[in-house]
């Protein structure tokens, strides 16, 4: 006797839904080539990245125009950025006896400090930071502080602030750029002062 058909109303998959060749065998899916061709191009343009990084880090700072120093009257605005754990530009360029507006800006994940001046001036701080450094983890830090008379100028800074001071350029010193934070002469954090000579000034008045 034969079988009733059978009344399940499902349709019977085809071959080609349940992978079977001609001959009714199984044949294993082959693997998507998609997330071979994403990381590919992650790849590519990561190694682009950093080859575009070292070529701009081998090559020489941009040159530095300054058309007329600044004055008390009107001081030569410029701005320092302070990364981790450098300062940029390097060199900053100033001119012998002029007035500049320098803004300050940290640029890094970390607070950052700008000590401009001389080797006193130098000294000067990195004795005050390492006083005012908490000898215990989690301790308030106090304020580093120096001798009115010690000169140069500094400026001190969290995450993301920005601070504009005047600052008077001295004629006659070697001045230095230095973060005296703890750690962060060591990891490099030192800039270097071009100062450039006053230019002669002609009898209207312009250099």
């Amino acid at each position: 006797m034969s079988e009733p058909p059978s009344s399940d109303p499902r349709p019977t998959p085809t071959d080609q839904e349940t992978g079977a060749g001609p001959s009714g065998a199984v044949e294993p899916r082959r693997p998507s080539l998609a997330p071979v061709v994403v990381v590919a191009g992650f790849m590519v343009v990561a190694i682009t990245l950093v080859l575009i990084g070292a070529q701009r880090s081998g090559a020489p700072p941009p040159s530095v125009r300054i058309d007329r120093p600044g004055t008390p009257a009107s001081p030569r605005p410029v701005v320092i950025l302070m990364r981790d754990f450098l300062f940029d530009p390097t060199p900053f360029v100033l001119v012998a006896g002029e007035t500049v507006a320098i803004t300050v800006i940290d640029a890094g994940l970390e607070p950052h400090e700008m000590v401009l001046g001389d080797a006193a001036v130098q000294a000067a701080w990195s004795a005050a930071n390492a006083a005012a450094t908490p000898p215990a983890p989690f301790a308030t830090r106090p304020p580093a502080s120096v001798a009115p008379d010690v000169g140069g100028v500094r400026v001190w800074l969290d995450q993301g602030q920005s601070e504009t001071v005047i600052y008077e350029v001295p004629v006659d010193q070697e001045l230095q750029l230095m973060c005296h934070i703890p750690g962060h002469i060591e990891q490099g954090m030192i800039g270097r002062v071009e100062l450039r000579p006053a230019p002669e000034v002609g009898p209207s008045g312009a250099p």
